[in-house]
């Protein structure tokens, strides 16, 4: 702040400048001393007019905001407060020539300060080309700046690409890797795969060759007419069961089971996923005993072959049954090694008039991930229908279709001795800590469809297809 040496009142440099160029450029008398008030002179002149207002009015000023004079009594610099004495004039010009405005010291020169780091140039040319300097060292650090990014929004770029690169193929590879395990990477079906592994047990010294060119012969004709070679087929299951719980077990006090159903197990064809078909099999197997599914398997005289299984699935996704389903398999099973499962098998029986239900247990209910309602479901549904008391009840509902980890025909075979001591129902029979996977899907049959009852359900199977246990 500055402030007039006679009155103390705060100035601003424009006053400042004007008072100084008023009184001491410009006197009105030329033989008149300076006593301008910015002097810190104490009197002055009568013809002063404007010292004249600042000793008329220096009593309305505030005591300690005059300017003390300085010790020497020599005039101060009205803007740092340097006493400068007789070269006030050089030393304003020198110091704050900007303030001063359009005059030079004594000779009427005019100054240019440099808008950008406050330089004083006495020609207008010389400002020009200096500030064209900054200019240019302005635009020169922006390019600089601006190349820097672009430099960095380039590696950036480049990382993000790569990194994306890197993720698409990772997902390639886990999609390539879920279509090899679930049968979906066009590496064959089930011919190729019998034929392959066939291969590999003569290698291995397991097959002879005759015996190879024999079974690749038998296998040729089964597929030619679409039926199963019974070579994993053990009938006789049910009967088994019911003899060896009525005489030989103690610790089981009630027993329900199905009708009579033959047992499928994998081959060298399908080993490794084919256990969705050979469940279909083993339930196919019992509809065929019994009378009342005649006509709707009236075109299927025996248990058809995988690939002919596959075929049928095709023509039920064909006639509109379970169009999401039929995607995620591009509508085609036949040749492939794909997985099956209820969904499946709930729209093959369908289209061919069979009435069935899919029971959803889409997750435990029970303690360590178990599912005691999946077992009470199974319970009600054998024994709903049958009040008598007798140990062992064998019923005429079909086998349920569930899907879990089987047991080998050797084992089925050992179960039909008649000495049997039940050690092969351990594969056979399964607790409640057995199961335990999140969830299950059972396809129950019960019943034949009218055909208005069929096209009902196709439509349905299109919005939703399984009944879910809470």
């Amino acid at each position: 702040m500055l402030l007039c040496g006679v009155c103390g009142q705060a100035l601003s440099p424009e006053e400042v400048a004007a008072g100084y160029r008023r009184h001491h450029l410009r006197p009105t008398n030329p033989d008149l001393p300076p006593c301008c008030p910015l002097y810190g002179a104490t009197g002055c002149p009568p013809r002063c007019v404007e010292c004249r207002r600042h000793t008329d009015t220096a009593e309305l000023g505030p005591p300690a905001a005059r300017r003390p004079p300085s010790p020497e009594g020599l005039p101060e610099c009205p803007f740092c407060g340097e006493a400068a004495g007789p070269e006030l004039e050089a030393h304003l010009w020198a110091r704050h020539g900007h303030v001063l405005g359009d005059l030079g010291p004594g000779n009427g020169e005019q100054l240019y300060e440099c808008p950008m780091c406050s330089l004083t140039c006495t020609n207008i040319q010389i400002l020009e080309e200096h500030v064209d300097l900054h200019l240019a060292e302005n635009s020169f650090l922006e390019g600089e700046n601006m190349r820097d990014l672009e430099l960095a929004q380039q590696l950036q770029t480049e990382e993000d690409k790569q990194q994306k690169s890197e993720e698409e193929k990772q997902e390639r590879e886990e999609f390539k890797k879920l279509q090899r395990q679930y049968g979906l990477d066009n590496s064959g079906g089930y011919k190729q795969q019998f034929l392959k592994n066939m291969e590999r047990e003569v290698d291995r010294g397991r097959m002879q060759p005759f015996d190879y060119h024999k079974r690749k012969a038998d296998m040729m004709e089964s597929l030619a007419f679409g039926i199963d070679d019974g070579k994993t087929k053990t009938s006789g299951i049910i009967e088994a069961l019911c003899k060896y719980y009525q005489n030989e077990n103690k610790d089981v006090r009630r027993v329900w089971l199905s009708a009579g159903v033959d047992h499928f197990h994998t081959s060298l064809g399908d080993r490794g996923w084919g256990c969705g078909y050979r469940n279909f099999q083993m339930l196919l197997s019992s509809l065929l005993q019994n009378s009342l599914y005649k006509d709707c398997l009236r075109d299927t005289t025996a248990i058809p072959s995988i690939p002919k299984i596959q075929s049928m699935i095709e023509d039920a996704w064909r006639e509109g049954f379970d169009p999401h389903g039929a995607s995620h398999f591009n509508n085609r099973l036949h040749g492939s090694k794909a997985w099956i499962g209820a969904c499946e098998i709930y729209s093959l029986l369908t289209s061919i008039r069979i009435k069935c239900q899919i029971i959803d247990f889409h997750k435990p209910t029970g303690p360590t991930g178990t599912h005691p309602r999946l077992f009470e479901w199974v319970l009600h549904y054998y024994s709903a229908d049958n009040g008598s008391g007798a140990k062992v009840a064998c019923t005429s509902k079909p086998p349920i279709y569930l899907q879990h980890e089987g047991c080998p025909s050797q084992e089925m075979q050992k179960l039909l001795e008649q000495n049997s001591d039940g050690t092969s129902l351990k594969l056979l029979r399964k607790y409640l800590g057995s199961l335990k996977e999140k969830q299950y899907q059972i396809v129950a049959v019960d019943g034949v469809l009218a055909l208005e009852e069929k096209a009902a359900r196709c439509h349905a199977s299109q919005v939703l297809t399984s009944e879910k246990i809470p």
